[in-house]
C-alpha cells in the first residue's frame, strides 16, 4: 500500500491520473527553510520529514513525501502568507524565468530505508501587469500554492514555456515517482 504524506489535491489528482493507487495521510511538519540551506536540499529535506513522520504511524506501508518550492535566483518562494505576499511573489516572477523544485522521498518498509530525489523544471513567465496580479490574487487561486500561482489554472495564460516535467510544476514529478515505485516493487 502506498500512502501519500500530503493533503495536496493536485498531488492526489496526478497520482490518480497515472493510475497509481494510494491513500492519503498528511504530515504536519514545520516547512521553514533552514539557514544556508540550498533550495534543492530544502525540498528534499521537507519531503523526507513528511515521509518519515507518516511512516512512524504506518510502518508497514510505502510512504511518499513530497515538497514543491519555487526559486527565483536564490530566493525560495513558499506558499503566500496573505494576498499582499502573493502579489509580491507574482511581481518577482513577472517577466522572468524561475525554477520549480519538487523533492520526493519514498520510505520502503521492506528494505527499511528511504530514497529521496528531486526534479527541477524551468518556468518562464511573461510580464504581468499590476491589474492582472490584483485580479488574479482576488480569485484566491494563488493562496495555497508555492510561488503564488497554479500552472494548471488561470496563471497558465502567463506561461509561454517550460523546460522539464510539467507535472513537477503542478506538484509531483510523476515519471520520477513512478520509476522509484517500480524500482522498489511498490507497484
Amino acid at each position: 500500500m502506498l500512502i501519500l504524506a500530503s493533503a495536496s489535491p493536485r498531488r492526489q489528482q496526478l497520482l490518480r491520473n497515472a493510475a497509481i493507487p494510494f491513500e492519503v495521510q498528511p504530515a504536519d511538519i514545520d516547512e521553514t527553510p533552514l539557514a544556508g540551506e540550498s533550495p534543492r536540499d530544502c525540498a528534499e529535506r521537507l519531503a523526507r520529514e513528511k515521509a518519515i513522520t507518516v511512516s512512524r504511524k504506518r510502518p508497514k506501508a510505502y510512504i511518499l513525501g513530497a515538497d514543491t518550492i519555487v526559486v527565483i535566483g536564490e530566493t525560495i518562494l513558499g506558499k503566500p502568507r496573505d494576498a499582499a505576499d502573493a502579489a509580491r511573489m507574482l511581481r518577482l516572477l513577472s517577466g522572468r524565468t524561475h525554477e520549480v523544485i519538487t523533492g520526493v522521498c519514498l520510505v520502503d518498509p521492506v528494505a527499511g530505508d528511504a530514497e529521496q530525489a528531486s526534479e527541477t523544471t524551468r518556468v518562464t513567465v511573461r510580464e504581468i501587469s499590476d491589474d492582472e496580479i490584483r485580479d488574479y490574487v482576488a480569485t484566491g487561486e494563488p493562496m495555497d500554492k508555492a510561488g503564488a500561482y497554479a500552472i494548471q489554472g488561470i496563471a497558465s495564460r502567463w506561461i509561454p514555456s517550460i523546460e522539464g516535467d510539467y507535472s513537477n510544476v503542478v506538484g509531483l514529478p510523476v515519471a520520477l515517482v513512478w520509476s522509484m515505485l517500480k524500482k522498489r516493487g511498490a507497484i
